[in-house]
C-alpha cells in the first residue's frame, strides 16, 4: 500500500473501535456511535478519490468523523429554541373558560438565528473564558473551541488525560455559572 492509497476493506478491522470509542465520547449514545462511525465509513468510501496521503487512513477518517458528530449536533440543535405558546381549554377546571398555555416547537421562529443575539452571546462567552485561570481557559479553547485531540493537549501540556477532562469539567461548570450571571 502506497502513502496515497486507502485500504477500505480493513478499516472496520482497523479502526472500527477507536473511531467508535470517538464518537461514544462525544454522543454519549452507542446506537448513534455506530451509526456515526457507519456514516464515517461510507462518506470516506465516497470521497476516497479525494485522499490525498498527508495524513495517516486513521487520522483522514477521524477527520470524517468529527465532521459527522458536528454535523449530528447541528441536526438535533437546530430545533432548539424555537417556541410558540399553543392555547388549550381546561375543562377539569371549576372557573368557566379556564385556558392553559403550553409551549410547543414553532417551525417559523428565528431566534435562533438572530445574528446581534449571537454576537452578543459569543462576546459573553469570550468574557466567561477570559476570567478562567490561564490552564482551565487554554485546555478548554484547545479541546473545546480548537477540536484538538485530547493526546496532542496532553502531550503539548504536559498533562494527563485525567487531569485535562478534570480541567475541562471546571471550566464549563464556571462558564456555565458565568452565562448565567452574565448573559441569561
Amino acid at each position: 500500500m502506497t502513502a496515497h492509497q486507502l485500504n477500505p476493506d480493513k478499516w472496520v478491522d482497523l479502526y472500527a473501535d477507536y473511531l467508535f470509542n470517538y464518537a461514544i465520547g462525544r454522543v454519549s449514545d452507542a446506537e448513534i456511535a455506530k451509526d456515526l462511525v457507519q456514516e464515517t465509513f461510507f462518506a470516506g468510501l465516497n470521497s476516497a478519490k479525494n485522499y490525498k496521503g498527508d495524513a495517516a487512513e486513521r487520522t483522514w477518517l477521524i477527520a470524517i468523523l468529527k465532521r459527522k458528530v458536528i454535523d449530528h449536533y447541528r441536526k438535533i440543535n437546530s430545533n432548539k429554541g424555537k417556541a410558540e405558546v399553543r392555547i388549550n381549554y381546561n375543562s377539569n377546571s371549576d372557573s368557566e373558560g379556564d385556558w392553559l398555555e403550553e409551549q410547543v416547537a414553532d417551525p417559523y421562529s428565528k431566534m435562533e438565528n438572530n445574528a446581534l443575539e449571537n454576537e452578543e452571546l459569543g462576546l459573553a462567552i469570550q468574557q466567561c473564558i477570559s476570567k478562567l485561570p490561564k490552564k482551565q481557559s487554554l485546555v478548554f479553547t484547545m479541546k473545546t473551541v480548537q477540536g484538538i485531540s485530547t493526546e496532542d493537549i496532553c502531550n503539548e501540556l504536559g498533562i494527563n488525560p485525567s487531569n485535562l477532562w478534570v480541567m475541562i469539567h471546571r471550566a464549563r461548570t464556571a462558564l456555565m455559572g458565568c452565562l448565567n450571571q452574565n448573559w441569561y
